[in-house]
């Protein structure tokens, strides 16, 4: 047997170990120990963690790297980076989207993120980021899989002509249908957004991604009717409420019915913690609220949960690397999600779970997926998210198309290691 690629002594995210992964003809054909066959390249993994690529549910691709762009958002509150976006949305160029959409996925794959979600903002009537990200889609599909999300950003009644906009972008071959109730005018507005929108979707059989009550208002709760709108259409499994943060303001007798609502549904919810945790609670004093939405009673519940980044150095975040264990480790410290086993599943929330919502087909480390993964300066899930771990091999289709130098210092100290690997410093290592 001939084979593609060959990655010998692989550690999986379940813990098993000393497997070797047989790739051919862009699939993944074996996982199992003493592989022996010629391969056109083969990869010594050392024993280190093999994992399916970093999937990004919740991102902005038309703004990012635009920080700066006319100016700086100086409050840091959303509604100025919404301010900010409409003022440098007349100013966007298709080449200009184009450029800083590609560098951005360049920075991606240098990260292992080969799955991304990205809104696109619908309310601009010549629907240049919409056309540009559609090229991008197109000259990126060989190595990423992004699926693009209508953002009806002004609102969709609030922007007059946003409804004709939306259905055009969808026309035009946008994947996801948005939506942004808690924007509109009034309550009721938002509640009929949320039902116009599920309504499109249930009628072309797209999926539903809504940002969700992103506020710090406790009253904010569109994500009930959006609960209620997926179960009467039938969408659940389909539909996604991202941010979810007037969750964290609630009262906790209210949210002892919502969650199970969320759960009945088949909600799938979306958390956006390096964000979350910078926007809300602005006008806090102290106590100051966290911002993030209830990770951990919702995933307690048997709601889907995921991470997404959501910002890269645009006008609503001035950070960010696209690195996808960044996103990771700031929710587990936001959420508290310190058990050996809650911070295992902050793995799963940028890998399996966003891949779930994306609807991603051979996902995973296994006979029959894809030949997608990562090899990492780590020995499981948590040193992952600990050292933010170096990717060492980035694999798409059973090739390489990214690789790193593992993350080591030279020390020149008097009786001391002349290296130190930062991933051998877990309890119990010498």
């Amino acid at each position: 047997m001939s084979l593609d690629l060959l990655v010998k002594n692989a550690r999986l995210p379940d813990g098993r170990e000393g497997l070797d992964i047989a790739c051919e003809g862009g699939r993944i054909v074996a996982v199992e120990r003493g592989i022996e066959a010629e391969a056109g390249r083969t990869l010594d993994a050392g024993g280190r963690l093999v994992a399916p690529p970093f999937v990004d549910v919740h991102f902005h691709m038309d703004a990012t790297l635009s920080l700066g762009l006319p100016r700086l958002n100086q409050s840091g509150t959303l509604l100025e980076g919404i301010a900010l976006w409409g003022e440098l949305k007349p100013l966007l160029t298709h080449e200009a989207v184009i450029e800083r959409a590609l560098r951005y996925c360049d920075l991606a794959v240098s990260q292992g993120l080969l799955a991304i979600r990205s809104h696109v903002d619908i309310c601009d009537d010549r629907l240049l980021a919409v056309e540009a990200l559609l090229d991008v889609r197109e000259r990126v599909k060989d190595y990423i899989d992004l699926q693009l999300v209508a953002f009806p950003q002004d609102g969709y009644y609030r922007s007059p002509t946003a409804a004709d906009k939306l259905r055009r972008a969808l026309d035009m071959g946008v994947d996801v249908v948005g939506g942004i109730p808690h924007f509109e005018r009034t309550m009721a507005d938002g509640a009929a957004s949320l039902k116009a929108l599920c309504e499109i979707a249930a009628e072309r059989g797209l999926r539903v991604d809504i940002h969700c009550d992103e506020t710090d208002d406790p009253l904010s709760r569109h994500i009930e009717a959006l609960a209620y709108e997926t179960q009467r259409l039938g969408l659940g499994g389909r539909v996604a409420g991202s941010h979810l943060t007037s969750m964290h303001s609630m009262d906790n007798y209210y949210v002892s019915k919502l969650i199970p609502l969320i759960a009945e549904a088949g909600v799938h919810a979306i958390a956006n913690p390096l964000i979350n945790i910078m926007l809300q609670g602005r006008h806090d004093t102290y106590p100051k609220r966290r911002g993030m939405t209830r990770v951990p009673e919702l995933r307690a519940a048997g709601v889907n949960v995921a991470f997404g980044h959501d910002c890269v150095m645009d006008p609503w975040y001035s950070l960010g690397s696209g690195d996808m264990l960044e996103v990771a480790h700031m929710a587990l410290h936001v959420g508290q999600l310190s058990s050996r086993e809650a911070m295992t599943w902050c793995f799963e929330a940028v890998t399996t779970n966003p891949a779930r919502i994306m609807g991603l087909d051979g996902y995973g480390v296994a006979p029959g997926c894809n030949a997608d993964f990562i090899v990492l300066q780590a020995d499981d899930p948590i040193e992952a998210i600990r050292l933010k771990a170096a990717r060492l091999f980035v694999v798409r289709r059973g090739r390489v198309i990214a690789e790193g130098a593992p993350r080591v210092s030279a020390l020149d100290l008097p009786g001391r290691p002349a290296l130190v690997d930062p991933s051998a410093y877990a309890p119990g290592a010498s």
